[in-house]
């Protein structure tokens, strides 16, 4: 069935940045799309994300490139120091060579500016309807399209669905039935007015400093006027999937043996939203039928890759070259979009894993992490990113 036979909507079970931005792929291949997203409205909530090269390609091939690059900071550098004693550990520029390299800037940006270009653009279609305060509950398939099954008992028929309903994924619990992966790892965020961030540490870079079973990070948003602080710890307790308040003692309580210029960033936020993160097995197969899964419901990751929303919005320009390549025929365009995706995205869960690691190193592997980086030069740096750093939409699609 194509986009013109189908009068029934592609259905998207989620309206944060993967499923907005499915959504725009999906309109760009002519269908209509209703998005389904459980609050009571559709917004975002988090702080600053980092934006790779492949993420602007993304954009990019989802028509909201300038609107997105209108709202992002774009840094001079990543920088990465030894928490303990402040040694330099690596320096990766982002500037003219770095985008001469990938074709795209490294930038910051908060997250809200992100689902707001996705969601500008997605308005702007008119083809996209939002029904808010709506949960799926279930998917029913049948020969020519899908009824979800919401928890208030409505019905919403489709052509299909996308499960881009994040890391907890209704659709994924249904088809899949796995396990999440909880880490034990705590991710803390806040933001801060620039007035109240230590001025040796206004920097123009994506900063990171490693410590033992913890690290910090901070940049710059909205055009520097504010500054995103994430710190992230090792827990002591046994911990569940889930974001609430933080609390400032316990942060501080995990940042004793660091050394002063980095543990001052811990006394700035007034207010901390704190995440225990999780992530889970890589699979093989999510698509379903006439349902797929997409961004976070597809692949959740720990954040030490600053890859997650940038995966999501690579999806759905993938999902929506396939249904390109097929002429909208669904089963082969699943089939398509999800080899072209599985391994990448595996690849992105498993190395975020292993940075975590050399991120929290200590004792002596400390040390080998900080020579493993150290004196390496750009070019160096660029050729070990060539393989994420290198998406773009004419290659997306496996061959």
């Amino acid at each position: 069935m194509t986009a013109s036979a189908s009068s029934a909507p592609v259905l998207v079970a989620g309206g944060g940045i993967g499923g907005l931005a499915a959504a725009l792929a999906l309109v760009r291949q002519g269908f209509d799309v209703t998005v389904l997203e459980q609050s009571p409205q559709i917004g975002e909530i988090g702080a600053g994300i980092q934006l790779g090269p492949n993420a602007f390609a993304a954009f990019d091939a989802l028509g909201v490139g300038p609107a997105a690059r209108a709202r992002a900071v774009y840094t001079d550098s990543m920088v990465m120091h030894d928490a303990v004693d402040e040694t330099l550990v690596g320096r990766i520029p982002t500037g003219e060579a770095f985008r001469a390299r990938f074709g795209n800037p490294y930038a910051v940006i908060h997250r809200a500016d992100v689902h707001l270009s996705l969601l500008e653009g997605a308005q702007a279609t008119g083809r996209v309807q939002f029904l808010t305060s709506t949960r799926v509950e279930r998917v029913e398939q049948h020969d020519n399209g899908v009824t979800v099954v919401d928890t208030q008992g409505q019905r919403h028929e489709g052509c299909a669905v996308i499960g881009a309903d994040g890391v907890k994924s209704v659709v994924r619990q249904q088809y899949v039935g796995d396990p999440a992966r909880v880490t034990g790892h705590v991710v803390y965020r806040a933001v801060v007015d620039k007035h109240d961030f230590p001025a040796d540490l206004q920097w123009n870079a994506a900063s990171l400093w490693a410590g033992p079973n913890c690290h910090l990070v901070h940049y710059p948003l909205r055009g520097g006027e504010q500054y995103n602080v994430v710190v992230t710890f090792h827990s002591r307790d046994t911990e569940e999937w889930g974001v609430r308040e933080g609390s400032k003692a316990e942060v501080e309580s995990y940042f004793q043996g660091i050394c002063p210029k980095a543990r001052q960033l811990i006394d700035l936020p007034k207010q901390w939203k704190r995440w225990a993160t999780a992530d889970r097995e890589p699979i093989a197969q999510w698509s379903f039928g006439r349902a797929t899964l997409l961004g976070d419901a597809a692949h959740p990751t720990t954040q030490y890759m600053a890859q997650g929303a940038c995966m999501a919005m690579e999806d759905a320009v993938t999902l929506g070259e396939a249904l390109r390549m097929h002429g909208n025929h669904w089963a082969p365009a699943l089939t398509l979009y999800e080899r072209s995706r599985v391994a990448r995205t595996a690849r992105i869960v498993l190395s975020s894993r292993e940075m975590g690691r050399l991120y929290h190193a200590k004792g002596v592997e400390r040390l080998v992490r900080n020579g493993l980086w150290q004196g390496r030069s750009p070019e160096r740096f660029y050729d070990a990113l060539e393989w994420l750093y290198g998406w773009t939409v004419d290659t997306c699609l496996a061959r």
